[in-house]
């Protein structure tokens, strides 16, 4: 007789063998943390588990050589605290795998996820960030300001463990409850406690400032360059005001010594005022170009060499791409003096920044953007001599090598460019008649008249749609503007950068529209072909 079989039902002796099966006891941990990607953080979940099996200690998920090596400083500083490693075999993972990590800071994270591997916890929305000394002690990195910056820039960030010797720099960014270790026995009995409440204030900046619809904004009032020392060049200083007042690009021509370098020197210092977030801005470009901010209220300016490479200038690397001066420069000036000695290849490049206030840089592996938020200034000889424009100097340059270095600059390149300025012979007679004191109030006057009208941007920065909302022409000006168009043939940019110089002229003359007036001068200062 066949017996029937229950296929779904395992025999009893099976059934037994499964529940004397003993479970394997494995704890899983999470610690957060971060990783720079060009000039973006990107949050990095790091989880650890302790299973049976040969004692180790392993680090996954695409970690860069400093964090393998943080292995060693963790066991380290964990000894020298008399912990006793566990005979269990202990797996990190940095999760998301596919994003490449770097950054002695994960050194913290990682010790602790170890030291605390019999309780079981996740904390949420806690950052944890630090490098380990073999003592145990707490270090800083050149990585921790970019890298909360840009978590706090996107959102993400409400508050982190970070090393007290940070604290100097990362009080800075508003907005993040720090809590500032000095040991690692500090950070594992903190997390034991699980009492997570902030211990550092808030900075004070140390500048003048103002605030308008609740936003403050700050200035330095130190002129290391005065104005007062340029002789003469009333036009070129008229123009630097302008210039300053709506950070539009600049370019001044004229003879050696007529005091081009002097005032491009001076412009820094009477630049409009900055948010917070500016000052934070400069402070995180800095620290990626190994520097060590001040945090001061005052614009960066960066000039680079015409001999400068095109990757110094606007950043690169085969590995990992880095900043260059354009990036350095963002928020400020970037100079180029001579510019028709820099490369073609330069030139052209600059027009990207220029237009869309970023740059792109791309590599086989990573491609990155930059913000490059800069006012252009310019200066150059008229020719390879520098005597054409001379009353007293003999030019020896021919017709062929006179169009030769003016066809260096191409017409798109110069047509991103808003005030145009032909500079004077310097006269025994004339005077430095203008102090920088006096051209800083102006501009901050004139700043405080585009903020109030609402303006997120200054008049130099404006987009197309801005333009037609805030650099409205009265009648007169409108006329005036009309027949320009018709007179000098101006192409769509040419007459969106008139309009836009015309409302920084107007700001600094107080009319509520562009007037007449405005218009006439913003056209004097336009390229002549």
């Amino acid at each position: 007789m066949n017996a029937k079989i229950d296929s779904g039902t395992p025999p009893n002796h099976i059934q037994a063998q499964v529940k004397q099966k003993p479970k394997k006891e494995t704890v899983l941990n999470r610690l957060t943390c971060a990783t720079l990607e060009g000039v973006n953080a990107k949050v990095i979940e790091v989880e650890a588990t302790f299973t049976k099996g040969l004692p180790g200690f392993a680090v996954v998920g695409l970690a860069s050589s400093d964090i393998q090596e943080s292995k060693e400083r963790v066991k380290s500083a964990l000894l020298v605290n008399d912990f006793v490693f566990p005979p269990l075999k202990i797996t990190v993972n940095l999760s998301p795998s596919d994003i490449k990590k770097n950054g002695t800071h994960f050194d913290l994270p990682l010790a602790l996820l170890v030291a605390l591997n019999k309780k079981s916890f996740e904390e949420e929305g806690l950052f944890v960030f630090g490098e380990l000394g073999l003592d145990g002690r707490i270090k800083s990195s050149s990585m921790l300001f970019p890298l909360i910056l840009s978590l706090k820039e996107q959102g993400l960030i409400k508050r982190a463990i970070v090393p007290k010797d940070a604290i100097t720099y990362l009080s800075h960014i508003s907005g993040v409850d720090f809590i500032a270790l000095e040991t690692l026995s500090e950070a594992i009995l903190l997390l034991k406690k699980g009492e997570f409440s902030a211990n550092v204030e808030k900075f004070e900046y140390d500048a003048k400032s103002f605030v308008l619809s609740k936003r403050a904004y700050y200035y330095e009032e130190k002129y290391e360059h005065n104005f007062k020392e340029v002789k003469g060049q009333m036009v070129a200083k008229r123009a630097a005001l302008i210039a300053a007042a709506g950070m539009h690009n600049l370019f001044m021509e004229g003879n050696p010594g007529c005091g081009k370098s002097m005032i491009a020197k001076r412009i820094k210092d009477i630049l409009p005022p900055m948010e917070e977030s500016e000052l934070l801005s400069i402070a995180k470009h800095q620290f990626l170009d190994g520097q060590t901010p001040d945090f001061k209220a005052i614009r960066p300016m960066r000039s680079p060499h015409h001999t400068a490479t095109s990757a110094s200038i606007f950043g690169g690397g085969s590995g990992q791409a880095k900043i260059g001066e354009v990036a350095l420069a963002s928020k400020g000036i970037l100079f180029f003096d001579e510019i028709p000695h820099f490369s073609k290849q330069v030139l052209e490049a600059m027009r990207e920044p220029l237009q869309d206030k970023k740059v792109h840089i791309a590599r086989v592996n990573a491609k990155i953007e930059y913000e490059a938020d800069i006012m252009f200034v310019a200066a150059q000889n008229p020719c390879p001599c520098g005597n054409l424009l001379s009353k007293v100097q003999s030019c020896r340059c021919t017709e062929v090598e006179i169009k030769r270095y003016a066809n260096k600059l191409s017409d798109p390149f110069l047509d991103r460019i808003d005030l145009f300025v032909v500079m004077q012979e310097v006269q025994r007679s004339d005077k430095g008649d203008v102090t920088s004191e006096a051209m800083h109030q102006a501009v901050i006057e004139a700043f405080k008249l585009q903020k109030q009208r609402g303006q997120i941007r200054l008049n130099g920065k404006l987009t197309e749609d801005e333009i037609e909302s805030y650099c409205l022409l009265n009648e007169e000006a409108k006329k005036v503007l009309e027949g320009a168009i018709g007179k000098f043939g101006l192409s769509h940019r040419s007459i969106a950068s008139i309009k836009k110089i015309g409302r920084t002229i107007a700001d600094l003359n107080k009319h509520e529209k562009v007037e007449k007036k405005d218009i006439l001068e913003a056209l004097s200062y336009r390229r002549r072909k």
